[in-house]
């Protein structure tokens, strides 16, 4: 293998690639996105400098996506913080788990997204869509939410403006002697959104507590809103905010 042959690789390992390179298109993609107030220390102490919280905002969501480009199918769980950047409004990405290897292992290694395996669950049931998130078996979250409210359906437009928001990762990465190599804020927008559906309605989420999973660290002080959203788009490389390690 040469030289020219190991840099144009897109991952490791080598002979048998998690991931190929990207952009990366996802077709379908369904969310269920539960908006709550949280503890305002809890997030102060999740929430990186120089990122400053955007009031109590913390959202937690589920995410099916029967098609994605160099990731196939899988589904995903997770809870962001509604941070501020420099002023602009982001959402911070502060814990999420899969249950598929290359998505992962993707997610880590060019985005920093905080990424671990588990067993997220979305899916209908009767009238309640409804989202399970499983660690090692222990069910940690669920999320509820009434199913397709008719009177509720939100505007695309809005809906898309709000998915065209920046969203921030802390990506970590130690060198050979444990110490840190790469320590850097990551920003990327989301493109090419198509919302193919939107609706609003009353939500549940109860979260417990786990040491390894530690989803409940933001706890429900109130439900705000659910959403239910269906769209195609477009998840491109990012860009750097911010260096810890620079002098």
């Amino acid at each position: 293998m040469t030289r020219d042959e190991i840099l144009a690789s897109s991952s490791m390992p080598l002979v048998s690639p998690s991931y190929p390179k990207g952009p990366y298109r996802f077709i379908n993609r369904e969310y269920l996105v539960i908006h709550y107030e949280s503890d305002p220390d809890a997030i102060r102490a999740m929430l990186p400098e120089p990122l400053e919280p955007d009031g109590n905002h913390v959202f937690f969501e589920w995410m099916k996506m029967p098609d994605s480009s160099g990731f196939g199918s899988y589904q995903e769980s997770g809870c962001g913080i509604a941070a501020k950047w420099n002023g602009t409004p982001c959402n911070y990405s502060a814990q999420m788990y899969l249950d598929d290897e290359a998505p992962t292992t993707g997610g880590r290694e060019i985005w920093g997204f905080p990424k671990k395996i588990g067993q997220p669950d979305l899916r209908i049931i009767h009238d309640t869509l409804t989202g399970t998130l499983h660690y090692d078996d222990i069910r940690v979250a669920m999320g509820t939410m009434a199913y397709k409210y008719p009177d509720l359906v939100l505007d695309h437009g809005k809906v898309k403006a709000e998915m065209e928001k920046l969203n921030v990762n802390l990506k970590f990465i130690p060198h050979i002697d444990g110490t840190p190599r790469i320590a850097e804020l990551i920003g990327y927008h989301l493109t090419d959104i198509t919302v193919k559906g939107a609706w609003g309605g009353p939500a549940r989420l109860d979260l417990v507590a786990h040491v390894n999973c530690r989803v409940a660290d933001l706890p429900v002080r109130k439900v705000l809103y659910g959403r239910h959203l269906v769209a195609d788009l477009t998840l491109p490389y990012g860009k750097v905010l911010h260096d810890y390690l620079a002098r």
